[in-house]
């Protein structure tokens, strides 16, 4: 089978001219430009592990196509849905600067696009370059909608660190021999957790751990002596993984299309949601050998999860006028164990914002507003005269925040908190610390267990600043959650294991030079503290990047208000903003 577009020559002959033609005259100052991307919602036959079944595309492709532009550019996105699902697309990670109505989470900010139907996402890239995602925002589409956004510095401002030889995006996925979007609905309907993925995917490929699979591997071919850039993205439904290139050392140098100091590993943890660049420098010399790049799951719940490996080869290009018919050996990396939550806490403390005076670390030194959230499963009590599968056939699992289980509304909260029309939608009592306080990393009590269901939102008024301690429960077991934060980049400038002490803790928090990003993982059994300025007006989602926990209600919305100027209004929607 004919590999991805991503891993396809033809991607790299169009992305290195993009780049060049993006790189010309580096002294030479060139104004934003406008970029125009079309994207036709279409099924599309993809044959993996032997295994053929047409899936929901964009534009034929999978993984998606990729969007290239420079910060400060204006990207103009029209999507034509051409499939009987619904569909919205979010831009992850982007910052969406009084562009609310394009953020795209379904029943948060639009109603999904239907079918036959279009939408026209507009937009500007504002202070921000490196690597981010778009992916659907509905239901579990998001196992094949998606790609990458791939943000180029301002013409004549150079990287902080070496420039690369080439730059390369590897997209982590998985992959469903059934029907996903069957999957999460059988799961609702009787309260069970649902089938877990048959393989993971590096570029829309499977490699050649699993079976039939040895014709779908990804390669990278590399050049001795060479630095490149590799832009990792995690579009994974529900899994943490960790990455590692066998015999060689990395240097991460941004996450979340922020720039942070450099480290050097030879293995990471990317989250759901999350993306990383690291600089790979390869050997002086043709090393005579090729290696695996791995990436598995990182899993601390007690449920059942894809416990697999998925495999990519670096080739090296072998000499001119050289004969390397013998077969290689293939080098494997070594990953930490697959519970291995030391290596995650210690991983995520090492990454430090860059902090410099060109790229500063804007971090709220005082806070407006302080919450408490706690993040986890949880259950539902089994609808009379149905037998569930959840934790017992009397229960259904569910997840929430603060226990509180969000339901989406039937229309798009932004739709109605910009009509003042909320009556029925949403109430703005979401509590600022839990219902029921318990020892949330201890046993638990059985009063702890069932949760509360409702449509309830946080008003910020414009420009707070905000303190939000995210607190993992054991009710249903300890469990990362990689909790990622719509309209705004956040600070983490806290974590810890156990339950948050607000009288210890925060004296050990980082002020000077702590990472931002838009997604982190809240610690197994333990605890995050992040900062932010709500300096964009409209209604944010904060949700868990795991799409089984999504659709069982862990994720709540923040509404901030216009500021007094102008340019701190939220205009009005477009005329084409899909209807419910």
């Amino acid at each position: 089978m004919a590999a991805s577009l991503l891993s396809s020559p033809a991607f790299f002959c169009v992305f290195l001219f993009s780049f060049s033609t993006l790189s010309l005259l580096p002294g030479m100052a060139i104004a934003s430009v406008t970029r125009h991307y079309k994207f036709d919602i279409k099924m599309h036959n993809v044959t993996r592990l032997c295994h053929t079944k047409s899936i929901v595309t964009v534009n034929g492709r999978f993984p998606g196509p990729r969007i290239i532009a420079r910060e400060g550019d204006r990207l103009i996105i029209k999507v034509v849905n051409h499939v009987s699902n619904n569909i919205s697309i979010h831009w992850h990670g982007i910052r969406q600067l009084q562009s609310g109505w394009a953020d795209g989470p379904a029943y948060i900010t639009q109603c999904p696009i239907q079918t036959g139907q279009s939408y026209v996402y507009n937009f500007t890239i504002t202070g921000q370059r490196g690597t981010l995602l778009w992916h659907a925002h509905i239901s579990w589409l998001r196992a094949t909608v998606y790609g990458p956004i791939i943000i180029l510095p301002k013409t004549g401002v150079p990287y902080p660190f070496p420039k690369p030889h080439k730059q390369v995006p590897l997209m982590f996925g998985e992959w469903f021999n059934a029907d996903t979007e069957a999957i999460i609905n059988q799961s609702l309907q009787t309260g069970a957790a649902p089938n877990v993925s048959d393989a993971y995917t590096i570029n829309g490929l499977t490699g050649p751990l699993y079976n039939c699979s040895a014709q779908d591997t990804f390669k990278l071919k590399v050049q001795p002596g060479k630095t490149y850039l590799l832009r990792l993205i995690n579009a994974a439904l529900n899994d943490e993984l960790f990455f590692s290139i066998a015999n060689h050392t990395v240097t991460v140098v941004e996450v979340d299309a922020n720039y942070i100091k450099p480290f050097e590993t030879e293995k990471l943890l990317i989250t759901p949601g999350q993306t990383t660049n690291i600089l790979l420098k390869t050997k002086p010399f043709y090393p005579n050998a090729s290696f695996y790049m791995f990436a598995r799951p990182y899993a601390t719940g007690l449920g059942t999860f894809d416990n697999s490996t998925v495999a990519g080869v670096l080739e090296y290009e072998a000499p001119p006028n050289s004969s390397h018919l013998k077969k290689l050996p293939l080098f494997k990396p070594t990953l930490p164990a697959l519970n291995d939550t030391a290596f995650a806490s210690n991983y995520s403390t090492r990454l430090r914002s860059l902090a410099s005076a060109q790229y500063p670390a804007n971090v709220p030194q005082t806070v407006d507003k302080q919450f408490f959230f706690t993040v986890g499963l949880g259950t539902n009590p089994c609808p009379k005269n149905q037998v569930c599968q959840g934790p017992t056939n009397r229960t259904k699992f569910s997840a929430s925040v603060n226990n509180i289980s969000f339901i989406l509304p039937s229309t798009a909260l932004l739709q109605a908190h910009f009509f003042g029309k909320s009556n029925g939608v949403y109430t703005t009592d979401f509590p600022a610390t839990p219902l029921i306080k318990f020892n949330y990393t201890g046993v638990p009590s059985n009063q702890t267990i069932n949760v509360m269901n409702g449509t309830k939102v946080v008003v910020l008024p414009f420009n707070t600043s905000v303190e939000l301690v995210l607190q993992d429960t054991s009710i249903l077991g300890a469990e990362s959650h990689p909790l990622h934060l719509h309209g705004f980049n956040f600070f983490v400038v806290g974590q810890g294991f156990g339950n948050y002490d607000p009288n210890k803790d925060p004296k050990n928090f980082n002020l000077v030079d702590p990472v931002e990003r838009n997604t982190v993982g809240v610690p197994s059994g333990g605890w995050v503290a992040i900062r932010f300025r709500a300096d964009n007006p409209g209604v944010w989602f904060m949700h868990c990047h795991f799409e089984v926990h999504i659709s069982w209600g862990l994720r709540m919305a923040w509404i901030v208000s216009d500021g007094d100027l102008p340019n701190q209004k939220l205009p009005p929607p477009p005329a084409d903003l899909p209807k419910c």
